[in-house]
């Protein structure tokens, strides 16, 4: 089985080559001309001092003891060069100073392969290094691109939304316009809910300009939706409450979740609160216990309610001739949803969805 770029292990090469990258982009001296070689020197003056300071106290066969860390330091944050540099010098002083016959560069069996050897590890440990820094190269490049890539997406996706939303708008107000200019009250009335419900459409858009995140807080949304409606009306006799738990819904639920609380919170304006008559309306989403702990959905409730007149008297959503309730019962066959109405001392209309846990959290 292939396992994918998420399910690799924390400790796999991909994630030690991000690490070990992260540590070299804070730290490597390779883009530092000047300090990269000061640098260099001043490891090589370092490692050859401790050498010579340790020379009495190490046995005879340990030459490079502490020119191999210089060397593998100065590759892998000055860059290759510098640390071919100090391979090459460090080898030198090694032969005069520490390789039998001391202070000569006469060479022997024994000095001959004492100094393969360190030239064999010496170029294995910087090619490897060599090589590590190229992928790291590359994979900054590809990081670089990446994000390059991302942030025309997300430049692309806001304007798209904003087109969008525009286009809605002008929709909107042509519809609007269109009320003023007709002479039949019906049709006017129809056109101003059309345009009301385009605007709304657009104002979901325009909350959702963010690539990223492409869902909706509903509670602050139906805190501000009250106001706006009764300001459209021109109610101001009317105490709008809201209590929402704190839910957010994806784009897909957003639009018609928001296009079913609009109609019910008109309709609570409409009739319950009709000719002046002062009122309250009340606004809930709540979760519902899901009854089933496996559920990968969790249950939502939403209840608008009004203290007017209630519903009338064998009033049914499904066989209603309004347009308002025929967009609520279509958009909650759409979502999965289910409506009811009742009369429990106020007007109440509940609506009861589910949505996916991931967005539900």
């Amino acid at each position: 089985m292939v396992e994918g770029f998420a399910e690799r292990p924390m400790n796999s090469p991909l994630v030690n080559l991000r690490g070990v990258q992260a540590l070299l982009s804070k730290t490597s001296l390779r883009g530092q001309p000047v300090m990269r070689w000061l640098f260099a020197a001043a490891l090589l003056a370092l490692s050859f001092a401790v050498r010579y300071l340790l020379d009495d106290r190490l046995p005879v066969g340990f030459p490079y003891l502490t020119f191999f860390p210089a060397v593998i330091i100065t590759s892998f944050f000055a860059g290759v060069v510098p640390g071919v540099a100090v391979a090459f010098l460090a080898g030198l002083f090694a032969w005069y100073f520490f390789i039998p016959p001391f202070d000569s560069f006469a060479l022997t069996g024994g000095s001959t392969l004492a100094l393969s050897f360190y030239v064999f590890i010496v170029a294995v440990d910087i090619l490897l290094i060599h090589w590590m820094q190229l992928a790291l190269d590359r994979l900054e490049i590809e990081k670089e691109s990446a994000a390059r890539h991302a942030s025309e997406r997300d430049l692309l996706f806001r304007e798209l939304q904003h087109r969008v939303s525009n286009n809605l708008a002008v929709v909107s107000s042509l519809l609007n316009a269109q009320s003023r200019g007709t002479t039949s009250t019906e049709a006017s009335a129809v056109l101003q809910q059309a345009s009301a419900r385009i605007s709304l459409i657009s104002k979901i858009q325009r909350q959702l300009h963010d690539p990223g995140r492409q869902s909706l807080d509903m509670g602050p949304y139906l805190t501000q939706l009250g106001p706006d409606l009764l300001e459209a009306s021109g109610v101001t006799n009317v105490r709008y409450e809201v209590d929402a738990d704190a839910v957010e819904v994806s784009a897909e639920l957003a639009v018609p979740l928001g296009l079913i609380a609009t109609e019910l919170i008109s309709n609570s304006i409409e009739h319950g609160c009709a000719d002046g008559r002062a009122g309250r309306i009340v606004v809930e989403l709540s979760r519902r216990d899901p009854g089933d702990s496996d559920s990968r959905e969790t249950p939502l409730r939403l209840t608008v309610s009004d203290d007017g007149p209630g519903w009338p008297e064998g009033f049914s959503v499904s066989s209603s001739r309004n347009l308002g309730m025929r967009i609520v019962a279509s958009l909650t066959e759409q979502i999965g949803g289910v409506f009811e109405i009742s009369n429990a001392g106020d007007a109440v209309s509940t609506l009861r969805f589910s949505m996916r846990d991931e967005l539900a959290n």
